[in-house]
């Protein structure tokens, strides 16, 4: 599974999205959206994009933590019962 999140500094949602990976155990890279060029380039490359994180999953796009915690779930990955 190839997985690129894009986040922000200082994102409550980017930090669960994180938390998530880890408890999925899956691999994933991170690209940190800092600076104004940054973001510009960013829309640019994914007009429909809302915020942050967002997620591509072996070219999927998935727009924020909920839709990524629910394909995990899904795919067995995490379950969804809290302990």
């Amino acid at each position: 599974m190839e997985i690129i999140a894009y986040t922000t500094p200082g994102c409550f949602y980017c930090d669960q999205l994180k938390e998530l990976f880890n408890r999925a155990n899956v691999n994933y890279d991170t690209v940190m959206i800092e600076t104004d060029q940054q973001k510009n380039q960013f829309r640019l490359d994914f007009p429909n994009a809302l915020g942050f994180p967002f997620v591509i999953i072996d070219g999927e796009q998935y727009p924020g933590l909920v839709p990524v915690a629910k394909l995990f779930v899904e795919k067995g990955l995490v379950s969804s019962k809290q302990k």
